[in-house]
């Protein structure tokens, strides 16, 4: 579902050149998570914005389905950000002021669902991540661990193909963050999704079929010793 093949995106700051993310190849198919892990700066972000169309590659290429999506229009990319994709970033980034149900339905009321059924598809997956009863709060009124669980409830109500998540627990206790990952593993196994998970959580990256070590914009694959979620 996802392919990059020798993957270049360069920082430059004045005459200094980072390789964010240095010639990697990797693939993701339907029915499969992947684990992302490495130490800060070694590029896992930047990745993750690349698959996402959020950025456009220097050189190589970066494949959704078999289409490049560096060749895709400002208006294509976000077309394919909202309908194929769901991502998790680090920073939830919700609605001042706008209840979490609100929150939750933004991208199927931009895809044209209805207000209604926008809602109750927002409802159904807040209660998945053990958010229901705090659908009417607003962010304000929220802990930043369930702020999170929104923003996850936000990138999966419209039933993405391709799940991309940034430290998806990064903000949870242990508890909560297992069940997101049961979540994640499931949709990847029993809903043949593909899930792309960057984390620092060993425990979070063993339930992966796949782990990918990244360092100084490299990728090293190791075994995988992870079983399919119960």
């Amino acid at each position: 579902m996802l392919e990059l093949h020798g993957v270049l995106k360069l920082y430059r700051s004045g005459d200094e050149e980072v390789r964010a993310v240095d010639h990697v190849s990797l693939r993701l198919d339907a029915g499969e998570m992947l684990a992302l892990q490495g130490p800060s700066g070694s590029g896992k972000t930047t990745l993750l914005l690349l698959a996402a169309a959020a950025l456009r590659a220097d050189a190589g290429l970066v494949a959704y389905r078999g289409r490049d999506l560096g060749a895709l229009s400002e208006q294509e990319r976000a077309q394919y950000r909202l309908c194929e994709i769901g991502l998790v970033a680090q920073n939830p980034h919700l609605m001042a002021r706008v209840p979490a149900v609100e929150n939750a339905a933004t991208k199927l009321l931009l895809g044209g669902v209805p207000v209604g059924d926008a809602r109750e598809r927002a409802l159904s997956w807040l209660e998945r991540v053990g958010m229901a009863r705090r659908a009417q709060r607003t962010p304000e009124e929220l802990s930043g661990g369930e702020r999170q669980r929104v923003a996850i409830a936000r990138a999966l109500a419209g039933d993405p193909q391709l799940i991309l998540a940034d430290e998806p627990t990064a903000n949870l206790d242990s508890e909560r963050s297992a069940e997101v990952v049961v979540l994640l593993g499931e949709l990847a196994r029993e809903h043949n999704k593909a899930v792309l998970l960057v984390t620092h959580d060993a425990e979070a990256a063993a339930s992966a079929d796949r782990v990918l070590r990244l360092r100084d914009g490299r990728v090293h694959e190791e075994a995988s010793e992870a079983a399919p979620s119960p």
